[in-house]
C-alpha cells in the first residue's frame, strides 16, 4: 500500500522569534496537511501576514539546527483565519 503524501509548510515568525522560548533563537512554524490544497491555503494567508517570512511547501519532514525553535501544528489545530473553514 502507498502511503499518503504529507505536506508541510514552514515559514519564519518574525514576530515570535527572539524572546520568551525563542530568545535568542529564530521561531520556524510548520504546518503539517495532508492534501497539496491544504497546503497552498495555508501558504497563501501566510505570505499575507507581515510577521511570515521565507514560506515554502515541501514534502519532506523538516530539521533545524539548535538555533531554531521549531513550533508544529497541524491543519486541524489551526483556525478559520488560517483554513478559511468556519468550524
Amino acid at each position: 500500500m502507498m502511503k499518503k503524501p504529507v505536506f508541510y509548510v514552514t515559514m519564519t515568525d518574525k514576530f515570535m522569534s527572539g524572546w520568551g522560548m525563542a530568545k535568542g533563537m529564530t521561531n520556524k512554524l510548520i504546518i503539517q496537511c495532508q492534501t497539496i490544497e491544504q497546503a497552498e491555503q495555508i501558504e497563501r494567508v501566510a505570505r499575507y501576514r507581515d510577521e511570515m517570512t521565507y514560506v515554502n511547501i515541501r514534502t519532506t519532514k523538516p530539521y533545524y539546527g539548535s538555533n531554531i525553535l521549531a513550533s508544529w501544528k497541524t491543519w486541524d489545530e489551526l483556525g478559520e483565519i488560517w483554513t478559511g473553514v468556519k468550524a
